[in-house]
């Protein structure tokens, strides 16, 4: 039995997560279009087992077993083998380690896969190609741990009322228990990601969903479910299941991954909103007999599935070859097109039935030789590129060899001055980010006197935090460089104007101009910072922006962030930027000191 108006849920839930993916900055809280999904599918099978229950007071742990294998592992495995050969566009570091990553994907761990891996679920560097997958994952483990529960009960139960009642207990309890944990566990992380990937803290939309089916249901539904049918305005109903999808769209919007509201509440109300939509629309099945869903709608919803699968390794490689809006365009196209087949063509064949494409019937047996070498050809590349990836890409190493080389730098300083000599000291500190990090070379050669504190994923807030400290212990170097901006440019203004407010007399700041290519709002913050300098005489600019721009060669298969690392030219550019800089800041008058 289908019912109507669902086809919206999935396509809402879609909508969100293929914003957040596209247009990150200006849609931050997409990512909650999997809590719908998560919702949606725990309403959806739990809602079919009662029916089931219903019908035969048994429930069929194997058929319901295999029907979730042949719903969710065949695309998956179409995914990994079509997505594959596309990595030869682009460079090894986004096949690193790629064979763990795939049995990750296979066996349905890639939240614990990017837990021990420390993985960044926002990470804007070398993304996973299969990072996506780590909600496929708990689906996974939810499928085997409700099922078998379920199965369970109705070997202890036979009444349908009281199987109905005690699901509705049980998804209750466990609701409170992983949302409680989430929760809790939001105050003490260090990562969010943490979790975020974490089974045990986020499948609790799953069981809200539980909950909402108890209450309505498929075929066998409830007597007060019957009555809102009954009672219910339509006008009303629609209203819920439009203003619910509103919400949500609102929440992505507003809500920010790393915020720690988002963990307390946000995810809580995603899947409460949810569970109104998909009760509201159970309800206005019923109300609209003679109504039919958007053709386009459904068709959106069945391969739904599908096109969340395809679209982040197409976007991750797209996003590589071209700018954002033809990624998009290119990455729409290629998942909607191997999303249809997979659905309409190769699914119902690996499942025993007869392959129909929007009417036609595909004769798909007639070409079974083709199929199967096609199929054979695409593992065989699919093992090749898996055993012959590095483990560990060029980017990681770098930024590790440079952290090394950064401590092994700083430790040198900290025993000349041990040894007395203090004017080796150098009276200039870098508080930087990656890029910083990766240039830590280049800053030995060209700014040795300078003392570099620089660290991935660092922003602004993490740089105050430096700063500060070296404050309280009169430890700041006269010269100060922020060389951050990147990793947090919302709230850039008061972020910055910390920096200066809290600058102790008789101190300089150098700000280095951040430059990202995929980022729109990165000239903005530019231009406000170049304000800066013309308002107070002992900032300076180091205009990185305008270096990275005027040298496009340094950017060639770069992450539009970090320089290539084909050359040691990008890390000198950057260097040599924030020299000049810090000569030029050196003619100027400190703060407190008057203009001579």
């Amino acid at each position: 039995m289908r019912i109507k108006w669902f086809s919206f849920v999935r396509v809402t839930g879609l909508l969100l997560v293929l914003l957040y993916h596209f247009f990150q900055r200006a849609f931050p809280g997409g990512f909650i279009g999997v809590d719908v999904f998560f919702t949606f599918s725990g309403y959806l099978i739990t809602a079919l087992l009662i029916d089931e229950f219903a019908r035969n007071k048994m429930i069929d742990l194997l058929g319901f077993l295999r029907r979730r294998f042949y719903r969710i592992v065949p695309p998956v495995v179409i995914m990994v083998l079509v997505v594959l050969p596309f990595t030869f566009l682009i460079r090894k570091d986004f096949v690193a380690d790629i064979g763990r990553q795939i049995a990750s994907v296979l066996g349905f761990t890639t939240n614990l896969y990017e837990i021990f891996t420390g993985s960044s679920y926002e990470s804007q560097f070398i993304p996973h190609l299969f990072v996506h997958t780590w909600s496929l994952a708990i689906e996974v483990h939810f499928y085997l741990f409700w099922g078998i529960l379920v199965w369970f009960l109705s070997k202890k139960v036979k009444d349908p009322t009281q199987f109905r009642g005690l699901i509705f207990l049980i998804s209750v309890g466990l609701f409170l228990l992983s949302f409680f944990t989430m929760f809790a566990r939001a105050f003490f992380v260090n990562s969010f990601s943490t979790i975020y990937f974490s089974t045990l803290s986020h499948i609790f939309p799953f069981f809200l969903g539980a909950i909402f089916a108890t209450m309505s249901g498929i075929s066998e539904t409830t007597k007060r479910f019957k009555k809102n049918v009954q009672l219910w305005q339509t006008k009303r109903v629609v209203f819920f299941m439009v203003g619910s999808a509103a919400l949500l769209f609102l929440l992505g919007f507003i809500l920010d991954f790393n915020n720690i509201i988002t963990y307390l509440f946000g995810f809580a109300l995603a899947s409460l909103f949810t569970a109104v939509m998909v009760y509201s629309s159970r309800v206005l099945n019923d109300q609209t007999p003679h109504l039919q869903e958007p053709a386009f709608v459904t068709y959106l919803a069945d391969i739904s599935y599908g096109v969340y699968l395809f679209h982040w390794p197409f976007y991750i490689i797209f996003g590589q070859l071209m700018n954002n809006w033809l990624a998009v365009i290119f990455t729409v196209l290629f998942s909607l097109t191997f999303a249809t087949i997979s659905y309409y063509v190769v699914e119902p064949y690996i499942a025993g039935k007869q392959a129909v494409l929007f009417g036609l019937t595909i004769p798909i047996e007639h070409y079974k030789k083709w199929f199967y070498s096609l199929v054979g050809l695409l593992t065989v590349v699919t093992l090749g590129i898996a055993f012959t990836a590095p483990s560990v890409g060029s980017f990681e190493t770098g930024l590790l060899v440079d952290a090394l080389n950064q401590a092994d730098n700083n430790m040198n300083r900290t025993h000349t001055l041990a040894a007395g000599d203090a004017s080796a000291i150098s009276d200039i500190t870098v508080i930087g980010d990656s890029v910083a990090l990766r240039s830590s070379t280049a800053f030995s050669e060209l700014l040795p006197e300078a003392q570099v504190d620089a660290a991935v994923s660092r922003n602004f807030g993490n740089a105050y935090d430096i700063f500060k400290n070296h404050i309280d212990n009169s430890t700041l170097s006269k010269t100060v460089v922020l060389a951050v901006g990147v990793n947090s440019v919302e709230g850039y203004k008061d972020n910055i104007q910390q920096f200066i407010d809290n600058l102790p007399d008789g101190h300089r700041l150098i700000i280095v101009t951040p430059y990202n290519t995929k980022d729109e709002r990165i000239p903005d913050v530019r231009d406000y910072e170049l304000d800066l300098a013309k308002k107070y005489q002992f900032v300076t600019i180091a205009d990185w922006y305008q270096a990275a721009v005027a040298h496009p060669e340094i950017w060639t298969e770069s992450d539009g962030v970090h320089y290539n690392d084909s050359s040691d030219e990008g890390a000198k550019l950057y260097v040599e930027t924030i020299k000049k800089a810090i000569q030029t800041s050196a003619k100027q008058p400190a703060k407190g000191e008057k203009q001579p």
